[in-house]
């Protein structure tokens, strides 16, 4: 109860004290007062006659990432458990852009809560889950003892601790280890997950290794939308391409200056830039403009009318959801994050379609999967800017070793799938006890 009494005193003050960040990005990144208040746990009328009376699995996601592993989960889901309604939680505006793209009848896209006692105490009232399912690492200590307090079950899926996580949850481990043992299952990625989370309160037995959801999320022949085909192929039919997935800060004008560096010898090379927030394509079109690289946004681009203007350089991805289309038409794959910023980004995506990935040092929040893609000789990891280019420069010039690396990548894919089944079967046979149970 202490842990409980201190928690609720000190959060508060700590969102008051970071409100004008937390505003600023909200409004930075567009479209923040869509739904503001369910973040405080007030929601529609349509929403809440939606759930009354039914079934409910609460399952969150913070952002785009964790919101297409979620979607998959739930795909496994409504096969082992028809019937059941989805609340699906996401934190960010372009997490709810991708709930609404996945819409179905029997799915519910909220934002989710921020984590104080009201807000948590009248999002439950609302939703009434049956479980909750929280994707990753997204502990918010007030969802998870409110939960417990009302016997609900509560599911780690996909569960993940980089060791710059473990380390600050270790640094408070009488806190958390009230917390992470509320769990009921949780589905780690590896043994060095299972390692971290025991350490910080988790029984073993409540641990099941089952592998990263993330390779689920892809479809090996997944085909390309018609519209974006069209505008791909009028721009880079018969060009080499090196696209940028998720940049970050100071990433897209490393991969310009490459590219300006590249093109003296590869002239037909065309460049992608795919920046994490698209919000930030007004700061990368001026980096572009001074270095004299001619580009073209994304978003004004009609596969009906296709811009005239002759010997484009780049094109600027200033929208959401079509990164995984644009890889195939990448020669060379750099996976943004990973050379000016921590943490890293999902390589995957470019893998199952075969294309050659070359990513930075830093990919602590894909650790496991990364030694995966580099111990099957499946990737090229880079220490700065120039390895960067260099390898770059070699898979330009290598037909044969592009083919090798991105085959070699396809195969770490389809071999690791099948997590997401085994995550949705376990939880499926508690759940179904608990219908039972509620039934008799």
């Amino acid at each position: 109860m202490v842990e409980r009494l201190l928690y609720n005193i000190l959060f508060p003050v700590f969102l008051v004290l970071s409100s004008p960040w937390y505003l600023n990005r909200l409004i930075k990144r567009g479209n923040w007062k869509r739904g503001f208040w369910e973040r405080f746990g007030f929601y529609p009328k349509t929403t809440i006659e939606s759930l009354r009376g039914k079934n409910v699995i609460w399952i969150h996601a913070v952002s785009v990432g964790e919101v297409n592993i979620a979607l998959q989960l739930l795909k496994q889901l409504q096969r082992v458990l028809p019937g059941m309604t989805f609340v699906l939680s996401t934190t960010t505006t372009t997490g709810r852009e991708v709930l609404h793209r996945n819409a179905t009848a029997q799915m519910v896209a909220i934002y989710y809560p921020i984590d104080l006692l009201f807000s948590v105490k009248r999002a439950l009232r609302t939703i009434n889950p049956m479980a909750i399912i929280i994707m990753e690492a997204e502990i918010w200590p007030n969802l998870i003892w409110q939960a417990t307090d009302r016997k609900i079950p509560i599911f780690l899926a996909n569960a993940r601790l980089s060791e710059r996580s473990y380390k600050r949850y270790r640094f408070l481990r009488r806190f958390f280890c009230k917390v992470f043992d509320c769990f009921t299952l949780v589905f780690a990625q590896n043994q060095a997950d299972v390692s971290r989370l025991c350490s910080l309160g988790i029984r073993p037995e409540k641990i099941y290794v089952v592998g990263s959801l993330k390779f689920d999320t892809v479809q090996l022949d997944a085909p390309v939308p018609v519209e974006l085909n069209t505008i791909m192929e009028h721009l880079t039919s018969n060009r080499l391409v090196l696209l940028g997935g998720s940049t970050h800060p100071g990433e897209e004008r490393i991969l310009a200056e490459i590219y300006l560096s590249l093109r003296k010898s590869f002239p037909d090379l065309f460049l992608i830039l795919v920046p994490r927030h698209f919000e930030r394509a007004p700061q990368v079109a001026a980096e572009l403009k001074s270095l004299d690289i001619k580009y073209v946004l994304r978003s004004t681009l009609n596969p009906k009318a296709m811009p005239v203007q002759p010997n484009l350089d780049c094109l600027l991805v200033d929208t959401t959801g079509e990164l995984r289309h644009l890889y195939k038409f990448a020669t060379v794959v750099f996976v943004g994050k990973t050379l000016t910023s921590h943490g890293g980004q999902n390589p995957i995506e470019p893998a199952a379609v075969g294309k050659p990935i070359v990513f930075g040092p830093n990919m602590e929040n894909f650790e496991q999967i990364a030694h995966a893609f580099l111990t099957a000789g499946a990737a090229i990891q880079v220490r700065n800017k120039t390895e960067l280019e260099f390898a770059i420069r070699m898979l330009l010039n290598d037909p044969n070793k592009r083919a090798e690396i991105g085959s070699a990548a396809r195969n770490v894919v389809s071999t690791n799938q099948g997590a997401t089944f085994k995550t949705a079967q376990a939880i499926a046979a508690i759940l179904t006890r608990q219908l039972s149970i509620q039934h008799n």
